[in-house]
C-alpha cells in the first residue's frame, strides 16, 4: 500500500496473484473437466455407450452419421449415415396421386401426431301422425298440410351432405265411384278410385322418396327440412281422416 490517504495522495493498493495460487480454488463438476496441473478447463464427454458427441476446437458437435436414435412406432433408422431416421411409410395402393388425394398428418398441442378428422354419419328423424275430421279431398292440386324436421350438422370439422328419406301415408274414405290422390310436394304418388258399390273405409298406401336436400351443410349449422303433402283428383265425396309422415335426414361428412 502506498500513499498518505489525502485527496492529493490517496491510498493505492497494488497486488499480483500468481496462477498457482488460484488453481486450488477451482475444481471439476458434472460435464466439466479440470486439470490442476495445467489449469485447463474443458467439457467432459460421457463415455457411456451411445454417446457420439465429439469435442472440437469450436465446441461440442455430433459427427455426420454418428448419431444413434432409439426408434419406436412409426420411425425407422438409427441416425447413422447408412440408416438415417425416417418415417416408416407404407405403399400408396390407390390409382389417384397422393399429392392431390392424400390426407394430412399434424402435431397436436401435446406433440402427438394426429390424422384428419374421422368421417361420420348422423341420422335425425321424426314420425308425425295427424288426424282430421273427414275433410274433403280437393279436386285440384292443393297443399293440405306441411310437416317439418329441424336438423343440425353435429360434425365440428366438416360440412355434411344431407340426404332426406320421407314417407307419407294417407287414409281415404271413398264412397262408391269416388276417387282421390295424394303426393309429396307436386309429385303425385298415389291414386285410388272406388269402382265398387259400397264405401271403402281408411284406404291407404305408404309411399317413400329419397332425395339430396343439400350438398354442404356447414359444421354446426342447422337447416329446416319441410314436406308439403298435396292432394288432388278428389271426386264423388272422397274424404281423408289421417296423414302419417316419417322424415329422416342422413347427414354424411367425410
Amino acid at each position: 500500500m502506498s500513499g498518505s490517504g489525502s485527496p492529493a495522495n490517496p491510498y493505492v493498493v497494488s497486488a499480483a496473484v500468481d496462477c498457482e495460487e488460484v488453481r486450488g480454488c477451482l475444481s471439476a463438476g458434472p460435464g466439466v473437466a479440470y486439470d490442476p496441473a495445467t489449469g485447463v478447463i474443458g467439457a467432459q464427454v460421457s463415455g457411456q455407450a451411445g454417446n457420439n458427441l465429439t469435442a472440437g476446437p469450436d465446441g461440442l458437435f455430433v459427427p455426420t452419421g454418428s448419431a444413434t436414435v432409439n426408434t419406436g412406432c412409426g420411425l425407422v433408422g438409427d441416425g447413422s449415415g447408412g440408416a438415417p431416421v425416417r418415417v416408416n411409410v407404407g405403399t400408396w395402393p390407390y390409382a389417384c396421386p397422393p399429392e392431390t388425394a392424400g390426407g394430412v398428418v399434424v402435431c397436436d398441442a401435446g406433440g402427438v401426431l394426429r390424422s384428419e378428422p374421422r368421417g361420420r354419419i348422423d341420422v335425425q328423424q321424426i314420425q308425425d301422425p295427424r288426424t282430421y275430421a273427414d275433410l274433403a279431398v280437393p279436386n285440384s292440386l292443393t297443399v293440405v298440410d306441411t310437416f317439418s324436421l329441424n336438423i343440425t350438422n353435429n360434425d365440428p370439422c366438416r360440412p355434411a351432405r344431407v340426404l332426406v328419406e320421407r314417407e307419407v301415408d294417407v287414409d281415404f274414405v271413398l264412397p262408391a265411384g269416388a276417387g282421390a290422390s295424394y303426393g309429396h310436394d307436386t309429385d303425385q304418388m298415389y291414386y285410388m278410385r272406388n269402382t265398387g258399390t259400397s264405401t271403402m273405409t281408411d284406404v291407404h298406401t305408404q309411399t317413400t322418396k329419397l332425395y339430396e336436400a343439400m350438398t354442404a351443410l356447414a359444421p354446426g349449422a342447422g337447416a329446416l327440412i319441410q314436406l308439403p303433402v298435396t292432394m288432388d283428383r278428389g271426386s264423388g265425396g272422397a274424404t281423408y281422416n289421417r296423414i302419417q309422415v316419417f322424415l329422416r335426414a342422413i347427414l354424411i361428412s367425410l
